[in-house]
């Protein structure tokens, strides 16, 4: 007999069902696939028959309103190990577990790359017009990475993956974080640079690897963005808000730098009339760091086992414990 209800949310590629066992759940729990993104009026309604729900990292969120408008619920499986998107204070008052899953960080270091490639080598005007048909076979020319001067800001796990490429690629690597020691530079291969301000002017492409806090949010405003070079290019596929976006998109349209390549955005889904969507020098992606079919199998594997743990009395990965 079916005991629970499960919802796994924003299952935009319909693939979800695919990617684990979800039968293993059957008869205790029924599970419902939901494929678009329920918007701030559907999801106290939508969601209150559940008493599980699996959210896809941050792209629904769940503030203490509307947890208090979810009786049932009593497990919430996270995509990761965190997310900001839910207050997990919230969720512990209303005695709501919420489980996260492993993952793998490698994935949105590619894509950051995959970017930086884009923008440097103006592959989406050329893959239009090479669809296109069109009388010239060559609209545009393009700029080596080899030389060039990366600057990664952040060192940890994805920063240090990218670091790592930017030196396979011959380019000169600089480094800051805000824990970033000279020793841990060496060990990285990187050139250690004290300050973010002092970095900045130097590099020819600079890459984005913070989690957003209170202290990062906004950390490349207009005066970072006027002390890069007028061809530099940024890349950032960690949280939106790292850069100012109205400062961002003023230095763009000026020519006061050479481009950008975003994976993350302030809203999201990015408005339809938005100037990053047509801005010349931008390439954009919709928030595709962590989706990869490996990823993905990794996520619901883990959000399999995470409901069968609850189930079974012994909560796994648990991210809203009480403090000790």
């Amino acid at each position: 007999m079916t005991a629970h209800r499960c919802a796994v949310l924003d299952d935009y590629q319909n693939v979800a069902a695919d990617m684990a066992d979800w039968s293993s759940l059957l008869p205790e729990v029924a599970v419902d696939f939901i494929d678009r993104p329920l918007t701030a009026g559907e999801r106290a309604e939508a969601l209150a028959p559940y008493s599980i729900v699996v959210a896809m990292r941050e792209r629904t969120p769940f503030d203490a309103e509307l947890l208090s408008r979810l009786p049932n619920l009593k497990l919430l499986v996270t995509t990761g190990m965190g997310n900001a998107a839910i207050d997990m204070d919230a969720a512990r008052r209303h005695g709501i577990v919420v489980s996260g899953t492993r993952g793998s960080v490698g994935p949105a270091a590619e894509l950051a790359w995959g970017l930086l490639l884009a923008v440097m080598r103006h592959i989406p005007d050329e893959q239009v017009n090479f669809s296109a048909g069109g009388d010239r076979w060559q609209l545009t020319l393009g700029r080596d990475l080899k030389g060039k001067t990366l600057g990664v800001v952040g060192l940890g796990k994805l920063g240090s993956l990218v670091a790592g490429y930017g030196r396979a690629f011959n380019m000169r690597v600089l480094g800051w974080s805000r824990s970033n020691t000279p020793e841990r530079s060496a060990e990285l291969g990187v050139e250690y640079r004290a300050t973010l301000a002092e970095m900045l002017p130097d590099c020819d492409v600079v890459s984005l690897h913070l989690t957003l806090t209170p202290e990062t949010r906004g950390i490349i405003g207009a005066q970072e963005l006027s002390a890069m070079k007028r061809d530099a290019v940024i890349i950032n596929t960690s949280r939106g808000p790292l850069i100012d976006e109205a400062a961002l998109i003023a230095a763009l349209k000026d020519g006061r730098i050479g481009g950008a390549g975003l994976d993350v955005f302030d809203a999201e889904p990015l408005p339809a009339d938005h100037p990053f969507r047509t801005l010349p020098t931008v390439v954009c992606t919709p928030h595709l760091g962590y989706v990869t079919r490996e990823t993905y199998a990794i996520y619901y594997r883990d959000a399999v086992d995470d409901i069968c743990a609850f189930l079974a009395g012994e909560p796994k990965r648990i991210l809203n414990a009480s403090n000790p």
